[in-house]
């Protein structure tokens, strides 16, 4: 049985576990001891290590044949030191086969509500962006270096029944009018799971993939379903100058980007079916 090895095990790297356990021997990355027990629980061997740490990452060369990079980079800087560190001990002994890289689509930056594919240059705009931009060179350099066969996934928000804006609804923070409101992308957590593995199976070398589902939505139109979906109200829409004097940096970096994610590659090359294709089939279906 080939070996598997997890680096960022978070919500998403859960729910790949019971779709890897039956076709590889899993290892995990953890910092926290604590996941040791569900780890081994869940039939996976964890390994203790840390990212900012480099000597505590030796026993990762030559362990894996794929490798599943889950783990975002740090909070600070426009370079991902964890990514270097990875590869850098991943270079020693025998490389893996495969590694598939879990990036976002924040990379394009503003792209005023095109369609886009993944073709599209990077224009990142804030530093989580532009680590995430150099995150995806590092591994396609070594990736080629390396002969490995690497992908790599812009993902966009990210939800699922216990990953949803339910706080902020209940706040009644205001988000954009329509006229100026821009496009967001989504996918469920579980569909984005069986993608990292259809990656595994199926990726292209040095290849991106756009891992979102069929149906963008204006950011305001989300947080309306899903307050129409949990009985709560409907927050306030305001304009983006009113929004610019009374929302956060960190949410107007958000709202000052807007993009449609074209995911032809990810049904056709990785011949991915999602059980989410939208999120009125979530609301609808068996989300709450």
């Amino acid at each position: 049985m080939k070996r598997l090895l997890i680096i960022g095990y978070g919500d998403v790297a859960r729910r790949t576990l019971p779709l890897l356990t039956a076709r590889y021997r899993v290892f995990a990355l953890v910092r926290n001891p604590a996941y040791c027990a569900s780890l081994r629980e869940r039939g996976a061997t964890p390994l203790l290590g840390d990212l900012d740490q480099p000597h505590s990452l030796r026993r990762l060369a030559g362990l894996a044949h794929a490798v599943l990079h889950f783990a975002p980079p740090p909070a600070q800087g426009k370079t991902d030191t964890r990514t270097r560190n990875l590869l850098r001990v991943l270079s020693q002994g025998t490389p893996p086969e495969r590694l598939v890289y879990i990036s976002t689509s924040g990379v394009y930056g503003d792209c005023a509500g095109a369609w886009i594919d993944e073709t599209r240059p990077c224009h990142a705009t804030t530093p989580r962006a532009q680590r995430r931009v150099d995150a995806e060179q590092q591994i396609r350099r070594w990736a080629i270096q390396q002969h490995v066969n690497a992908s790599i996934l812009r993902v966009p928000g990210i939800y699922a029944a216990d990953r949803l804006p339910l706080a902020r609804l209940q706040n009644g923070t205001p988000t954009l009018d329509a006229a100026e409101d821009g496009y967001t992308n989504h996918i469920h957590a579980d569909d984005l799971a069986r993608i990292a593995l259809a990656a595994l199976r199926h990726g292209k070398p040095c290849r991106i993939y756009h891992a979102s589902d069929d149906q963008p939505m204006k950011m305001g139109d989300y947080f309306d379903a899903v307050a129409d979906a949990f009985g709560l109200p409907r927050v306030p829409r305001i304009s983006r100058t009113q929004a610019q004097q009374v929302l956060p940096a960190s949410l107007l970096s958000f709202m000052n980007e807007s993009r449609r994610l074209d995911n032809r590659r990810l049904r056709e090359e990785l011949k991915v079916a999602l059980r989410y294709p939208d999120l009125a089939t979530f609301l609808s279906k068996d989300g709450i």
